[in-house]
């Protein structure tokens, strides 16, 4: 008879954090690291103290986003201090590892760094610790869920077919190893003409929801695509730094709003029991 499986060691809280929220995705160029960097920055604008942990390792794209390519601050006993970066304070490999090295990592080296990044970063106070996880349902999303105690997940997804049969394996990994969900948000989700004001679904519209009542979770929010938003990544000026007024940043703080009212609503029971992961 094999032997019983293993407890897994109780998931701790990071030491000032109030608020842990990951932003996953099912498969990669569905916007994630857009809404990740554009949120973080939107609940900072609400007057909350923000962290953004680069989780994506393969793919650092957020002090791009942001604009910095700082180095951060060590100290002697193997402390750092984050990069502040428009009013957020921020850790990527692509701050560590500038340039075009490629990061040729197998499972236990991204579980050294992930846990390094969480625990041995002076973080801070800080309400909200947003997590920019790798697409998929790898070793970085395991080792992020075992690791520490995650407020609530952040499901980004376009409205194509395709993304949206990869979504549901991401639900379904949270909800196995009991991550509540926040909601999903289907991002490029419209596009309106300029020329004749009409709503074009280049990736089709509505999927995002359909699979959100699917699940009983909610609809965070729906992001138009807007080429200001797309600029604004490249150019690190993410749109939510224009404030809540702008024009394209309007359904990105709306989502803000939506992930404040989830995270109060979940946090009682957040982080709750570990699990045996197989």
């Amino acid at each position: 008879m094999p032997p019983a499986p293993q407890q897994q060691p109780e998931r701790h809280p990071i030491p000032g954090v109030k608020n842990l929220v990951a932003v996953a995705s099912g498969k990669g160029g569905v916007g994630k690291t857009t809404v990740a960097v554009n949120l973080a920055i939107a609940l900072a604008k609400f007057g909350h103290k923000v962290g953004l942990m680069d989780a994506d390792v393969y793919g650092p794209n957020v002090p791009i986003m942001l604009g910095t390519l700082e180095q951060p601050k060590a100290t002697a006993e193997h402390r750092i201090f984050p990069v502040d970066a428009l009013g957020v304070k921020m850790i990527s490999m692509g701050l560590l590892n500038p340039g075009d090295k490629p990061m040729v990592w197998r499972g236990p080296m991204l579980h050294s760094v992930i846990t390094q990044f969480l625990r041995s970063v002076e973080w801070g106070e800080l309400d909200y610790l947003i997590i920019d996880l790798p697409p998929g349902t790898g070793d970085v999303q395991l080792t992020l869920i075992q690791t520490v105690a995650v407020t609530g997940a952040v499901v980004v997804t376009t409205p194509s077919t395709v993304a949206l049969a990869d979504v549901r394996k991401a639900i379904e990994m949270f909800r196995q190893v009991n991550v509540e969900v926040l909601g999903v948000v289907e991002n490029m989700s419209t596009f309106l003409c300029p020329h004749c004001a009409q709503a074009i679904d280049i990736f089709g519209h509505g999927e995002g929801a359909k699979t959100a009542q699917e699940y009983g979770v909610p609809v965070l929010g729906e992001i138009e695509i807007d080429p200001r938003i797309r600029v604004g990544g490249d150019v690190g000026k993410p749109v939510a730094s224009l404030g809540e007024g702008a024009a394209a940043a309007k359904s990105l703080f709306a989502l803000a709003h939506a992930v404040v009212k989830r995270v109060d609503e979940v946090r009682p029971t957040a982080g709750g029991p570990s699990v045996q992961i197989d």
